[in-house]
């Protein structure tokens, strides 16, 4: 595939000038607000995933459909990007002596290395949410437990504490043991707290895409839960390109935003692993104009990231060591560089650098004004009100998103995490 050479990456810039966009940091979450019934919350799903409805918004204009019908209804050469994030085991449960319950959310490794830490034998280190917090103070906490039909003694230390997180260090005694395992046995599946049940037996597999393979994620990516293996067929059958991704959904998709304007907002970092290969296909369809789809909020969020990596090896603002990318970065960098410019500069500076998959995180926020560099359309659930989810349906689609939440609302579909699904396009 051709790329362009570090001396012509600017060619395919349009202007050097800086030209900013629209910041949304005076956007008033009360603006993005919606009466969502109680009995419109979908608490579980449909036995068979692909029968829930499809809501599909287009030149302003809206079609109900079953979710069976997605690969009749996406354009040609559309080429879809999925999160395969697998949910894991977050939520840990201690008794103190006193009897009191302590729950203990792991949330993400201290050092951002998933593989290393679900690797790790005898200790692991991990960026908690601590329930019952007032009643445990100091010390550790123990418990027993049995993984892999071993006795356990597993304690838990916060290092540190920081605001409404802990840095919590996790150890047990026994190290053939790995971390990951630890988590699988011992932990409980987190379900979205709106649903307020528990999780089940059935959950186990409910709450996980059908294609869910990199362990990490609090939260599933949740517009993947419709997809079944007949979905997939027909989309093979129409030539519809797949490509797989992962972003680790982090409990901070949850968190309503209790600032009144979004510069007080801060928006919570996710990380990812995405492939040099996966890279490849992204540029191959933005040089032959694919329709680029993501599934779910998540893979949209990786998509655009990538971008603004790009943006800053073009602007000489890179580190190989940390691919990060901040809150309000994308409304302060230079906006006339086009997505295959950016994209070429990442798959240049990764093959340069020898790099095979990209580790990375972002708090990549996107809310109106927002210009969407690769994202085309986009398939996802219905969101909370007032939610960043909800802000960046907003930026793709303009104040048209009352509209779909009306006709969702008015046609009986079910809403938020097992809930039924759209497919919207970007507004012209």
């Amino acid at each position: 595939m051709p790329l362009l050479k570090k001396e012509n990456q600017f060619l395919l810039v349009n202007n050097l000038a800086s030209k900013h966009f629209m910041n949304p940091q005076q956007i008033a979450i009360s603006d993005f607000t919606y009466q969502l019934p109680e009995d419109k919350i979908a608490k579980y799903p449909l036995e068979n995933r692909d029968h829930s409805k499809l809501l599909v918004w287009k030149n302003n204009q809206i079609l109900d459909h079953r979710f069976w019908d997605l690969a009749a209804v996406l354009p040609d050469a559309s080429h879809l990007f999925f999160n395969n994030t697998k949910v894991v085991h977050a939520r840990h449960i201690f008794v103190k002596e006193s009897g009191a319950q302590i729950e203990i959310f792991c949330l993400e490794p201290i050092d951002g290395n998933y593989q290393k830490a679900f690797g790790s034998k005898g200790l692991s280190e991990w960026k908690c949410l601590i329930g019952n917090a007032k009643r445990w103070k100091s010390g550790s906490l123990k418990k027993v437990a049995f993984v892999k039909n071993i006795e356990l003694q597993i304690s838990a230390e916060i290092i540190e504490q920081d605001g409404q997180f802990a840095h919590i260090r996790f150890t047990w005694d026994q190290t053939e043991i790995a971390f990951a395992d630890l988590l699988s046995e011992t932990g409980k599946l987190p379900l979205p707290p709106y649903l307020n049940r528990e999780a089940d037996k059935k959950d186990e597999v409910q709450y996980q895409t059908t294609y869910a393979k990199e362990e990490g994620s609090v939260a599933a990516p949740t517009a993947g839960l419709h997809f079944t293996e007949q979905t997939f067929e027909a989309l093979k059958n129409r030539k519809i390109q797949s490509t797989e991704i992962t972003l680790h959904v982090g409990a901070g998709t949850f968190l309503p935003v209790k600032a009144s304007t979004m510069k007080e907002h801060e928006m919570h970092r996710e990380h990812m692993e995405i492939s040099i290969e996966a890279i490849e296909n992204l540029l191959s369809s933005i040089i032959h104009k694919q329709c680029i789809i993501p599934v779910g909020t998540t893979s949209m969020r990786s998509l655009e990231t990538l971008y603004w990596y790009g943006v800053k090896i073009i602007l000489n603002l890179a580190n190989t060591n940390n691919f990060n990318l901040l809150q309000w970065e994308p409304y302060e960098l230079e906006q006339t560089i086009s997505a295959e410019a950016a994209v070429a500069a990442l798959l240049n500076y990764l093959r340069e650098y020898n790099i095979k998959t990209l580790f990375g995180s972002t708090q990549l926020l996107i809310a109106p004004g927002y210009q969407m560099r690769i994202t085309e359309a986009l398939i996802t659930n219905f969101h909370q009100p007032q939610s960043t989810l909800l802000l960046l349906v907003s930026a793709l689609v303009g104040e048209d998103w009352r509209s779909i939440y009306e006709h969702a609302l008015k046609h009986d579909y079910r809403f938020l995490s097992f809930g039924d699904s759209s497919l919207l396009f970007k507004s012209i």
